[in-house]
Formats: structure tokens, C-alpha cells, sequence
């Protein structure tokens, strides 16, 4: 039941609020007002200003030393200025981030406690100050107990946070905040990205109890039905300008879309297409990964050349573990050919060069070299595995940084790359954005097969567009064989000629794009045979 609000009060008021980075203008008269239990999307694609507009509510370093910001911030009713995440806490605003900030070799205790411990002053502290002073871990235990409990959850407080599933990571995050005194505001960056479907419905349900208990909520993300089911109202931004803001009940999902993107969103839709008398691009014989928490276990599966193959199936069932396992990132045993040729497993280097690209789900963790420019990141692999943008000056060799900075002006153009320019660090780009980087630098590769793992997560729905657009155009004018593995089943059914489903680390078939739900829901969930009473066909 939502919340509802007949009073005027606001806990956040920030009022008229613009900002400019060295001369360019990301911000201009935006305005959020949240009253006391309210939860209250914001939305706006990659670059709309919802990251920066966070960075002055915190007090973030990057918006005082680049000339601060204007128009006023009310906590309460009192003008604040916040000058550091610090003082951001003492006033009662936390924050949620989308990538974990716990420290995996601390316990759940001490990750909740932490910069806020509570000590125990003893002789050596009486006489040479409180550094000395010992950790109360008892209370500290005690607190965390409170906190996990008002989740719900039923880990021990005392377990390291290294191994603990993503899930409860998420909410290990979440009870660090709610113990905090005085906290008023809290707000979610993303939470749902990472999660499963039913983790994902029971951190919801968290955010209406946390509601409940007075605390206002900015909930920060790109799932629109989860806003349409969980927020009060909403405020959308769109290139750095204030749209609208809304009361849930008089939106829906695709008036909020309209609104982020400042047009109609439309997917073109690959055809279903029939196999017989196409080419095997790619050959997989019994295939075996060994991916903690994606195993593969025999897979057979004919890829057919010029086609879009999506993978599906639930979180956990292997559908990752294929791509993986094929590019050498995961232990795998088993026969893939390529063209006729074999592939050789357990080796990268290996795959790549034998014309097989790689986006990974884990863009921060492989995907990408965090603290280098993006028309590096954008050249890297090709400079290695093709020599490309390598020019020879008599025995010596150099890159050609003429030919990486037209490249990369290339890219960032074609795949709206926002950014201040082919120099900046990838690290300093928002996720959507970064993903678009990791798709530049598969493309610049050439494949003979790409296999994209995931493209979408964490990016709005005016980049999915583009992202899955960008798919389809490579298949469309360049026949390029993609195999594209994604958590999102409607995603794979706009672009896929053909859509496997792994469940249990095996195929369980494959069905057309424009099958019915009801069997895809079957083949995911390892009832289509069952309730069917007949095979699936792996060819389509």
C-alpha cells in the first residue's frame, strides 16, 4: 500500500539546483522535494544529470573543487550546505550505492560498524587517548543483529562478507545504513541491477517497511516497472534539465520512457528465421564449464551463420557459463569449432584470435581498464591480438595515436558514448556508458563471432535501444554472427533469430522469438518436456 501524503512537509528540498563543469552546463533549475516515508524515483537516461545531482546532495569533493554548484538544499526546512559525504551522514542522508562498498575480509558486523565503532575505554586509553581504546563487539554485534533482523535477513552477524552471494551483499549495504542514528533519507543507486527476480521483489518489499518507518526514499534506477509498482511519485531528468515530476498514479511505464528519452520508444524486431540450408558458423559438442554458480554440463548446439542466437534462462542455470567458457575466462572441456576449425578452449588469447569477440557481463571486472582513457580501452585488444594501430618506424614499433583518436571519435559517435572526450578515464563514465566502450572495442575486432553477455544491465531504456539497435545493424549489414546472452527475455525475443534456454546447465531447447510465454516459461523452469511430452529441437 503506498504511502499517502497530505501535508507539505519536506525532509529534501533542493531548490533550483544547476551545476557547470568547466564550462559545460550538466545541470540547469532542477527541483526534488521528498516528504518523510515517501519512496520517489528518479529517472533519466545515462547523462540526464542523476549522478551529479547526487554528487551535490553528498557533498561529493568533485563538486567543490570544480566551483561548486547552484540554488539551495533544505534538510528539514533548514538550508544546509553540505560540504562531505561525512556531514551528509550526520545529517541524516545515506546512500545506497550500486557497486558494493564493503570490505570482503570484515565481517558483517564490522562493515555495518564501520568509521562508527563503538569502543570500550580501558587503563592504556586513560592515559594515552581514545585510539587505544578497544572494540566493543558485543554492542557492535548487537546493533548489527537489529538492523539485519528489521531485513528480515537470517545470516549470523558475525560471517565474513567474502562468499556471501550478491544478494545478501545488497542488503548488508542496506542495514549498514538503517544503522545509522537519525537517518532520514536514504537513497538506492540501482539495487535491483544485480539481484535475482525474487531478491530483487524481496528488496522492494525492504524499501516499503524502511517507508513505513518514516524514513524518505530517492530510488535511483532504469527498471520502470519496479517504480510503477514500489514509488509514490516521480521526478525525471533529461539532459541535465528538470521534466516532470509525478504522482505514480498518473503514469505508466511508457509515459515514464517518453518522458526520459523526449521521444517514442520503438524496438525493431529481428524475423524469426528458418535454418535449413544455412551454414554452421559455430559448432558446440558436448561442452562442459566449470563457472561457480553458471556450470554448463554437455551442451550440443549449432550456431548457423549471419544469425542473432539469444541465450536465455533463470540466474544461476549456465546461460553465462557458455560465453565464458568458450573465451577461456572458466575451466571448460568439450569440442567448438569455428568455420570448420577448432576452437581452442582454456585460452583467450587463443579465442581471440581465431575471431571470436567477448563482452562480459563483469564490465568492471574484466570488461574494462578502469584508470585508462577510452580510446585505449577502445584499441587495446585489437593493438594486441591484430596489430592494429601500430605503425613501424625502422626496427621500432609505436602505436599510431592518429589512427586510435579517429577510431575512437568514430565509435563515440556511432554508439553516443557520452563523455568529455576519447581521453577520458572509463572510470569516470556511468555504466551504460562504459558498456558502450566494451562493445566499441569487440567491435574493433572484427569478429567472426561476437558474443555479448548481458549488454543492457544497468543502462536506461533510451541506451538499451541503442545498444540492441547497434546488434541488430551489425547482423543486418555486416551478416555478423552474434550470440547474445541476457537475463532479459523480452530483449532476446526484439532480436534473435533463434532463443536457447539453459536450465540445470544443459539445453533445454530452442524456440522462435515469437513462441508463446507460456513455453518459455515452461523451458526455463525444465517443465517443457514434461508437460509437452516431446523434444525441442536444437537446429530451430
Amino acid at each position: 500500500m503506498k504511502t499517502e501524503h497530505n501535508n507539505e512537509h519536506y525532509v529534501l528540498d533542493m531548490r533550483d539546483i544547476g551545476k557547470e563543469y568547466y564550462g559545460t552546463r550538466v545541470l540547469s533549475g532542477i527541483n526534488l522535494k521528498l516528504r518523510p516515508g515517501e519512496i520517489h524515483g528518479v529517472l533519466g537516461e545515462n547523462g540526464a544529470g542523476k549522478s551529479t545531482l547526487m554528487n551535490i546532495l553528498f557533498g561529493m569533493s568533485v563538486i567543490h573543487n570544480t566551483g561548486g554548484f547552484e540554488g539551495k538544499v533544505y534538510v528539514d526546512g533548514e538550508e544546509t550546505f553540505i560540504e562531505s559525504p561525512v556531514e551528509a551522514m550526520y545529517k541524516g542522508i545515506g546512500m545506497v550505492h550500486q557497486e558494493f562498498m564493503l570490505i570482503p575480509g570484515y565481517s558483517i558486523t564490522e562493515n555495518i560498524k564501520l568509521n562508527r565503532e563503538i569502543t570500550t575505554p580501558g587503563i592504556l586509553s586513560r592515559v594515552a587517548g581514545k585510539k587505544l581504546e578497544t572494540l566493543n563487539m558485543e554492542a557492535m554485534n548487537k546493533d548489527a543483529r537489529k538492523a539485519l533482523d528489521k531485513l528480515g535477513m537470517n545470516v549470523e552477524e558475525w560471517v565474513k562478507v567474502a562468499g556471501l552471494p550478491v544478494s545478501y551483499m545488497q542488503f548488508v549495504e542496506i542495514a549498514r545504513e538503517l544503522d545509522k542514528e537519525n537517518l532520514k533519507v536514504l537513497v538506492f543507486d540501482e539495487p535491483t541491477a544485480v539481484l535475482t527476480e525474487s531478491d530483487a521483489d524481496k528488496l522492494l518489499e525492504s524499501m516499503r517497511m524502511i517507508a513505513d518507518s518514516g524514513i524518505a526514499i530517492l530510488f535511483i534506477t532504469h527498471r520502470l516497472d519496479e517504480v510503477k509498482r514500489i514509488a509514490d511519485r516521480i521526478t525525471v531528468l533529461r539532459d541535465g534539465q528538470h521534466v516532470a515530476t509525478k504522482n505514480i498514479e498518473d503514469t505508466d511505464v511508457f509515459d515514464m520512457a517518453n518522458l526520459m528519452v523526449g521521444r517514442e520508444i520503438k524496438m525493431d524486431s529481428a524475423k524469426s528465421v528458418s535454418s535449413e540450408g544455412k551454414a554452421v558458423k559455430m559448432k558446440i559438442r558436448d561442452l562442459y564449464v566449470d563457472m561457480p554458480g553458471e556450470l554448463i554440463k554437455g551442451v550440443d548446439l549449432d550456431i548457423y551463420e549471419g544469425e542473432i542466437l539469444g541465450i536465455g534462462g533463470l540466474a544461476g542455470q549456465g546461460k553465462i557459463g557458455l560465453a565464458n567458457g568458450i573465451m577461456g575466462l572458466y575451466n571448460s572441456e568439450g569440442k567448438v569449432e569455428v568455420d570448420g576449425q577448432e576452437v581452442v578452449l582454456n585460452n583467450p588469447e587463443k579465442a581471440l584470435k581465431q575471431g571470436l569477440a567477448f563482452v562480459s557481463e563483469d564490465r568492471r571486472g574484466i570488461g574494462l581498464l578502469l584508470d585508462t582513457s577510452i580510446e585505449l580501452n577502445i584499441a587495446v585488444t585489437a593493438m594486441q591480438m591484430q596489430e592494429q594501430f601500430i605503425k613501424r618506424v625502422g626496427p621500432f614499433t609505436q602505436k599510431d595515436n592518429k589512427r586510435i583518436r579517429e577510431h575512437a571519435l568514430k565509435m563515440i559517435k556511432d554508439l553516443d558514448i557520452r563523455c568529455t572526450g576519447p581521453q577520458q578515464i572509463t572510470r569516470r563514465l556511468s555504466g551504460g556508458n562504459q558498456q558502450k566502450v566494451c562493445i566499441a572495442r569487440a567491435l574493433t575486432l572484427n569478429p567472426k563471432v561476437l558474443f555479448v553477455s548481458e549488454p543492457t544491465r544497468g543502462i536506461d531504456v533510451g541506451a538499451k535501444k541503442l545498444v540492441l539497435d547497434t546488434l541488430l545493424q551489425l547482423n543486418k549489414d555486416y551478416g555478423m554472427t552474434i550470440i547474445m546472452t541476457s537475463s532479459e527475455l523480452a530483449e532476446l525475443r526484439m532480436i534473435s533469430h533463434r532463443i536457447a534456454i539453459v536450465n540445470e546447465g544443459k539445453l533445454e531447447g530452442v524456440l522462435p522469438p515469437d513462441a508463446s510465454d507460456v513455453d518459455f516459461g515452461l523451458m526455463m523452469s525444465g517443465e517443457y518436456h514434461k508437460v509437452k511430452g516431446k523434444e525441442v529441437k536444437t537446429d530451430g
